[in-house]
């Protein structure tokens, strides 16, 4: 989904602590975009939740108060590397129109699959406990998107990347 709306906030600082940036050198800024999905994640699951057929409902409710776990989290990791924590937009753009239960669907495995390519790259970007928890993050999005759709991919995160390449086209 695309943000539709520019929050007002601070970029995030880049001067992080050099035991914050992992091998890859980025995990600050791997971690603020897997901020900005998750917020992206929430907005989505509220779409699904209001869409989604009444045998469905609880696992969309379970999946957003996931999500928003995650989001509260990341939030406090930004925190702790010394960066702000990016705001969440007003609204986003959805990838397709979601008039239905089975469009609901769709949506949450859409959501699910993006989630699990941010992961992928913050995994890349860190180390220790920040990477145990995004390798764990990417899992459970790769779980779900499998539950929603039906079906699974190789290696979750990293074949459906040329789908979207960055949060900001979420």
């Amino acid at each position: 989904m695309t943000r539709t709306t520019t929050p007002a906030s601070t970029p995030a600082r880049t001067s992080a602590p050099s035991a914050a940036t992992g091998s890859g050198g980025g995990a600050l800024a791997a971690v603020q975009a897997a901020l900005a999905a998750e917020h992206a994640a929430v907005y989505g699951y509220g779409v699904v939740g209001g869409r989604i057929s009444e045998d469905r409902r609880a696992e969309a409710r379970q999946a957003h108060d996931a999500h928003r776990a995650r989001r509260d989290a990341l939030r406090r990791t930004v925190r702790r590397l010394g960066g702000e924590p990016a705001a969440a937009a007003a609204a986003y753009a959805l990838p397709f129109a979601v008039p239905d239960g089975p469009a609901a669907v769709r949506l949450a495995a859409e959501l699910e699959e993006r989630l699990a390519a941010v992961y992928a790259d913050l995994v890349r970007a860190s180390e220790g406990d920040l990477r145990r928890e995004a390798a764990g993050a990417l899992r459970e999005a790769a779980v779900r998107a499998v539950r929603w759709r039906g079906t699974g991919v190789p290696f979750p995160g990293l074949a459906e990347r040329a789908a979207s390449a960055s949060p900001e086209t979420f």
